[in-house]
C-alpha cells in the first residue's frame, strides 16, 4: 500500500499551494476509485453528510490508494474516539467540522497526536502504519497528520483568531452553506454579510500563516476564491457532478 510518511499533501498545504479537490458523498468505493484516476489534489470522504461508517470509509481509502490524490476524512463530529478510528484506518488528513473556539481546535489537534503531545490511543497493527511496516511510524507520525478545522457558525467566525492561533491547525476551511444559514441567509452564500464573514476568516487565517479553504462548486466562484488567495478549494461534489451529467444527457434525448 502507499506509504504516507512524509505527508506530502500536508507539506503542500503548509506551503499554501493551490490545491483543488472533490467532495465524495456517494459512499461508493468504485466511484471513489474513478475520482482517484482523475488526478485531483485531494478527495474528501464525507462522514458528516454521507452514509459512511468506518468499514465503508476504509473500503474507499483502499480504492483510491493507488491514486495521486490525497485522502481527507471528515468525521461527523469533533470526537476524540471517532478521530482515533479515522486515523487508524489510514486517514492522514482530517477536516474537523463545526469548530467554534480555540479550545475545540486544541481538542481536535490533541486527538491526532500520540502522547505526550496529545491523547491518541496506541494500536500496533493498523492500516495507518501499513500494518506495522511503516518505519518508525510512532516516532514520526505526529509531524505528518494534517488538521483542517471547519468554521460554519457565527461563533466560529468570532473565535477565528483563537482558532488560527492553535498550533497543529494547518488550515481553516469555511462551510459557505452552513455559514449563510447561521447568518440568516439560508441558500444565499453570496449575500454581502456572508461574504464579509468569509473574507474576515480568510484574512485572519492568512495573517496567522494558515491556509484557508472553501467549498465552491460553481467554477466562477472557485476561480474568484483562488484569486483572493484561498489555496484549498473544493470545486465539486460527486453526487452533483453525477446528477448534472445525467440530466444533461437526458435533455439531449
Amino acid at each position: 500500500m502507499k506509504k504516507q510518511i512524509p505527508n506530502t499533501f500536508r507539506q503542500r498545504l503548509l506551503a499554501r499551494e493551490t490545491l483543488a479537490g472533490m467532495w465524495l458523498s456517494t459512499s461508493s468505493p468504485m466511484l471513489a476509485e474513478v475520482a482517484g484516476v482523475c488526478d485531483y489534489d485531494w478527495l474528501l470522504l464525507d462522514g458528516e453528510h454521507a452514509p459512511n461508517d468506518i468499514p465503508l470509509l476504509m473500503a474507499q481509502l483502499q480504492a483510491i490508494n493507488a491514486s495521486t490524490s490525497a485522502a481527507i476524512g471528515r468525521p461527523p463530529v469533533n470526537d476524540q474516539a471517532l478521530i482515533k478510528q479515522y486515523l487508524d484506518i489510514g486517514f492522514y488528513n482530517l477536516l474537523i467540522p463545526f469548530v467554534e473556539s480555540g479550545q475545540q481546535a486544541e481538542y481536535a489537534v490533541a486527538a491526532t497526536r500520540y502522547p505526550p503531545a496529545g491523547v491518541r490511543g496506541v494500536a500496533g497493527m493498523t492500516r495507518a502504519s501499513a500494518y506495522g511496516t511503516e518505519p518508525d511510524y510512532f516516532k514520526r507520525v505526529n509531524e505528518h497528520i494534517g488538521v483542517i478545522v471547519q468554521i460554519e457558525s457565527r461563533a466560529g467566525v468570532e473565535a477565528v483568531q483563537d482558532i488560527a492561533a492553535v498550533e497543529g491547525v494547518d488550515a481553516i476551511f469555511i462551510g459557505p452553506s452552513d455559514l449563510s444559514a447561521a447568518y440568516g441567509y439560508l441558500g444565499q452564500p453570496q449575500h454581502p454579510e456572508v461574504q464579509q464573514a468569509i473574507a474576515h476568516v480568510h484574512q485572519v487565517a492568512s495573517a496567522a500563516g494558515k491556509a484557508s479553504g472553501i467549498l465552491a462548486v460553481v467554477p466562477e466562484d472557485a476561480a474568484r476564491y483562488i484569486d483572493l488567495g484561498f489555496s484549498f478549494v473544493g470545486v465539486g461534489v460527486d453526487l452533483s457532478v453525477y446528477k448534472n451529467a445525467l440530466m444533461s444527457l437526458r435533455k439531449r434525448f
